[in-house]
C-alpha cells in the first residue's frame, strides 16, 4: 500500500515564515539549558526518562531523518526495525543513547542537529522522502523538528524547574496543531468532523493567530502556549486556560496531537 505524503497534511511549499531559522533557535535555546545541568539523571514527566533519555532521542531523530535524507534505502532497514520492535522502539533508542557520557551525548547532538538544519537547508522543500508511516518533505519535516524539540524541551525545563520562556516559535508548532485536526481524530478512530473550525490564540507578544473562517460555529480558543502544550501531549486540554465551543471542538482538544 502506498504510504502517505506529508500525513495528508497541507504543508506550505515555501520557507516563508523561516521556520529554518526558528528551528536552530529552539535547538540552541535547549542547549544553553541543558549545558547549565551537571546532572542528567533527573526524571522528566516521560515515564522512565531522564533529561539524558530527552537529549538522546532528539539525537537520535536527528540521525534518522539525515539517514531517511541521504540513504533512502538504508532508512528501510529502520522502518522495518520500528515495526518489529513496536511501542518499546523509542525508549530503546532513548535508553541506549542516555548510556553514554554526557560530554559525548551533547557533541553528538550538536552536530547531529546542524547538520540536520544544512541538510534540510540544501535539499528541495518538495522533496520527498520516506519517514513512520508517511514519506514527508522538508516543508513538513523541519517544524516537526521543531515542534518535536520544542515539546522535549518542555519535559527538561519542566523537570529541572526552569520557566520555559514563550517564543513566536510556537506559530510553527500551533500550525502543525491546527494542521493534524484530522490525524487527531484518526488517531482515535473517529471521523475528522465535516463542520469547518476556527482557532484564536493569544501570542506571547499579545497579537491574535487566527485560522478558520470567523463564523464558524465550532471555536477553540486560548493562547498559543497552552494550545502547544495541548497538541503536543505535554498538558491535557482540562489543566490548560483553553476553551472549546462546540462538541467537535471539545472532542479535538480531547484527543488534539501532532504525531502519530
Amino acid at each position: 500500500m502506498a504510504r502517505m505524503l506529508n500525513y495528508n497534511l497541507a504543508v506550505p511549499d515555501v520557507d516563508e515564515a523561516g521556520v529554518l531559522p526558528a528551528l536552530s533557535a529552539e535547538g540552541d535555546e535547549l542547549d544553553v539549558l541543558v549545558s547549565a545541568v551537571d546532572d542528567w539523571s533527573v526524571p522528566t514527566p516521560a515515564p522512565g526518562w531522564t533529561v539524558a533519555h530527552q537529549i538522546a532521542h532528539l539525537a537520535w531523530s536527528d540521525a534518522n531523518v539525515l539517514s531517511a535524507l541521504r540513504t533512502p534505502d538504508a532508512f528501510e532497514a529502520e522502518l522495518r526495525r520500528a515495526e518489529t520492535e513496536g511501542s518499546g522502539y523509542a525508549d530503546r533508542a532513548a535508553a541506549a543513547g542516555a548510556a553514554k557520557p554526557r560530554s559525548v551525548l551533547l557533541d553528538e547532538w550538536r552536530a547531529g542537529r546542524a547538520e540536520l538544519a544544512a541538510a534540510l537547508r540544501d535539499t528541495l522543500w518538495d522533496h520527498a522522502f520516506p519517514w513512520y508511516m508517511s514519506k514527508v518533505t522538508p516543508a513538513l519535516m523541519t517544524p516537526l523538528r521543531l515542534m518535536e524539540t520544542w515539546a522535549h524541551g518542555q519535559d527538561v525545563f519542566d523537570a529541572v524547574g526552569v520557566a520555559h520562556r514563550p517564543t513566536d516559535r510556537l506559530q510553527h508548532v500551533a500550525s502543525l496543531g491546527v494542521l493534524g485536526r484530522g490525524l487527531s481524530f484518526a488517531a482515535v478512530g473517529l471521523p475528522e468532523p465535516a463542520d469547518p473550525f476556527r482557532v484564536e490564540l493569544t501570542a506571547p507578544d499579545g497579537r491574535t493567530w487566527v485560522w478558520g473562517p470567523e463564523a464558524a460555529a465550532q471555536r477553540v480558543q486560548g493562547t498559543a502556549v497552552d494550545f502547544c502544550l495541548c497538541v503536543t501531549r505535554r498538558r491535557p486540554w482540562s489543566e490548560t486556560g483553553m476553551t472549546a465551543t462546540g462538541e467537535d471542538a471539545r472532542k479535538w482538544l480531547e484527543v488534539a496531537r501532532v504525531f502519530l
